[in-house]
């Protein structure tokens, strides 16, 4: 269970839905702050229009932290890494969700919904939201991220 309360935003397509819906119980239960951005229902819409969505919240400060879920979660993370502000993990166990943090530095991360089962969504987030940045000889490859290769 993460350590301490964040403030963070989810959304996802129709395929992501149950399991956004049941991601956000989790997290609010655990104190979380969360604000769900979208889609609603199971109807059909489109996975880029959420991860925009993710990726101009954190653009404008709305929160920190994101995840997004789609059916395989690569679609959505695309999407959402089109940000400059936004460095997210496809993952698919605790061990990527761990390294996310631990030498990304990513503040969010994508879903398979259709990819991973219930329990291990909970615990990827659970591992993600809990682990800290290691920095030390990961800083200055996270800096490369953030100026997108400008030298």
């Amino acid at each position: 269970m993460p350590n301490a309360a964040k403030k963070l935003v989810i959304a996802s397509d129709h395929a992501g839905f149950a399991l956004k819906t049941a991601l956000i119980a989790h997290l609010r239960s655990a104190g979380h702050d969360v604000t769900d951005l979208g889609t609603h229902s199971e109807d059909r819409v489109d996975y880029p229009d959420y991860g925009f969505a993710i990726g101009k919240a954190i653009e404008e400060g709305m929160a920190p932290w994101a995840i997004g879920i789609c059916g395989s979660g690569i679609g959505i993370s695309i999407a959402m890494n089109r940000f400059a502000a936004v460095r997210t993990a496809l993952v698919h166990d605790v061990t990527t969700a761990r390294f996310a943090r631990l030498h990304n530095n990513a503040n969010a991360i994508a879903l398979g919904a259709r990819m991973i089962g219930m329990q291990t969504a909970l615990d990827c987030v659970d591992e993600f939201l809990s682990t800290d940045f290691e920095g030390g000889r990961h800083t200055g490859r996270v800096e490369k991220l953030a100026n997108c290769g400008v030298k």
